[in-house]
């Protein structure tokens, strides 16, 4: 298997060409079981066949609709939730190569240092038990960092950082606000300086006001600190604010993945048109105007997906034959934008930043 394949690997503009992080052929399934002996009749493909790679430095936005899968690829990548099939592959140096499925235990818990994690949900990924202090030096005390007077000054510089005082360290999370809370998650996910951050959905809690503040935050600390992001979300503006490069995925698999500012301006599957179609718009003189296809239906099943393209059901340039017959492979359809549709180079879709779009 080519770990390097050139068409996964381009960076983004604050990445630094090498790669972290590379995924190959990912599969999570979850069994369907049935009855008093629990016999399996199904399967749901979460995850089925997704390939890309996260380069040093930058953020990769991975977004979809609810159910698309795209937190479980989040979490899968940690072990969080165990891989059916695939590789992922973590590059800590440029000539070290560690194969996180094949670890054990204990290798996985000390690797977990480099690649951490900021949950979706502030107020139920906190122990509400525990204090700001314990929660924050938590990791520092389980990877055997720091202890006493060192601990507690590298807590006090963790929270200053993130924006909090560090007087705070007493109280529990109940005392803070939504905001503050995934301040606290942030620091605790920077206490062993990683160089790996999954953001899961990390700011979809928050009121839009407080998403800035955080936003603003994750990028100064990415310039701070050289941190790499894979960011999690279903808010196609919050991914185009942060992202160097976005994913795009349906149904367990990778539909769409470029540039962020070509893949906003020249989509290359209908699926991302359609996302971008349903972006609100903050000009109520242009709401009910678009020229881009709206998208309906459902999702599909991840349990009984469609045959051929998943998204052949709701895309309006379903041709019957190929794209019902015939699943389309992710491969480049110009320079460092890959798409999953048979008909990727022909279609002219609308893009947020197209010229003259609405």
């Amino acid at each position: 298997m080519n770990m390097h394949d050139p068409t996964l690997e381009t960076p983004g503009p604050n990445a630094s060409g090498r790669t972290l992080l590379g995924v190959r052929n990912l599969k999570v399934h979850f069994p369907i079981t049935k009855g008093l002996l629990q016999r399996q009749v199904g399967t749901v493909k979460a995850v089925d066949d997704v390939s890309f790679d996260i380069r040093e430095g930058e953020t990769l936005g991975l977004v979809g609709e609810s159910g698309c899968g795209k937190t479980t690829t989040g979490r899968a990548l940690l072990r969080v939730v165990e891989p059916t099939a695939g590789s992922v592959t973590y590059y800590p140096e440029p000539d070290l190569a560690v194969d996180m499925l094949a670890l054990g235990k204990r290798e996985l818990r000390g690797l977990r240092r480099d690649i951490r994690m900021v949950l979706q949900d502030p107020y139920s990924s906190l122990n509400p038990r525990f204090t700001v202090s314990q929660i924050v030096s938590e990791p520092l005390r389980a990877n055997n960092i720091a202890t006493g007077s060192e601990l507690e000054d590298r807590v006090a510089t963790l929270l200053r950082r993130v924006g909090l005082r560090p007087e705070y360290r007493g109280r529990y999370p109940h005392a803070f606000s939504g905001g503050e809370r995934q301040r606290i998650g942030i620091a605790r996910a920077l206490a062993t300086d990683p160089k790996l951050v999954v953001c899961d959905e990390a700011v979809s809690a928050l009121d839009v006001s407080v998403q800035a503040q955080i936003l603003n935050l994750l990028s100064d600390l990415q310039d701070d600190f050289g941190l790499t992001y894979l960011f999690v979300a279903h808010d196609l503006s919050v991914v185009e604010h942060i992202s160097d490069r976005v994913a795009v995925m349906y149904v367990g698999r990778l539909v769409e993945l470029a540039d962020t500012a070509e893949l906003y301006r020249r989509p290359k599957h209908p699926y991302t048109a359609a996302l971008m179609a349903s972006v609100p718009k903050p000009d109520p003189t242009l709401r009910g105007k678009s020229r881009r296809h709206r998208l309906q239906g459902e999702v599909a099943d991840p349990a009984n997906p469609p045959s051929g393209c998943h998204f052949h059901p709701r895309c309006p340039f379903n041709d019957g034959d190929a794209c019902v017959k015939q699943a389309p492979e992710l491969r480049e359809v110009a320079p460092g934008h890959l798409a999953a549709c048979h008909y990727a180079e022909r279609l002219q879709l609308a893009g947020i930043a197209a010229p003259g779009a609405v």
